[in-house]
């Protein structure tokens, strides 16, 4: 995960993570896109490489890279501790397991509808 958080540190190697993430791209492509040194790019995506976060296959001679976004999943089951998100959705399944035994219960005539009677 140290290394994961640590390749998406940097703003340029965010952005070619957006840019592989709806199809593979030749190195040059993706070098074309920034005003920095083909050479800075390469370092970028041998980090991102490095990392597991991108894929490479020579293609010929060019090297296509691709996104590898299983790589992701620890560090957003980290963040997600942080989402107030999280915190709601447990509310949630509780509210609607309580709905759901509530439900059934009133089907069964069980005690929600025997402390009706007994005030009634």
């Amino acid at each position: 995960m140290d290394e994961v958080a640590a390749a998406i540190a940097d703003p340029v190697r965010r952005d070619i993570l957006v840019m592989l993430r709806e199809r593979s791209l030749p190195a040059g492509e993706i070098a074309d896109r920034f005003a920095i040194s083909r050479p800075a790019v390469s370092r970028h995506l041998r980090v991102l490489r490095e990392s597991g976060l991108v894929r490479d296959t020579l293609v010929g001679r060019r090297r296509l890279y691709e996104l590898d976004p299983s790589r992701l999943a620890g560090l957003i089951e980290w963040l997600d501790q942080f989402t107030a998100a999280a915190g709601w959705e447990r509310r949630f399944d509780a509210l609607e397991t309580e709905v759901y035994r509530t439900r059934r219960e009133r089907r069964r005539g069980g005690p929600t509808d025997q402390r009706q009677e007994n005030t009634a």
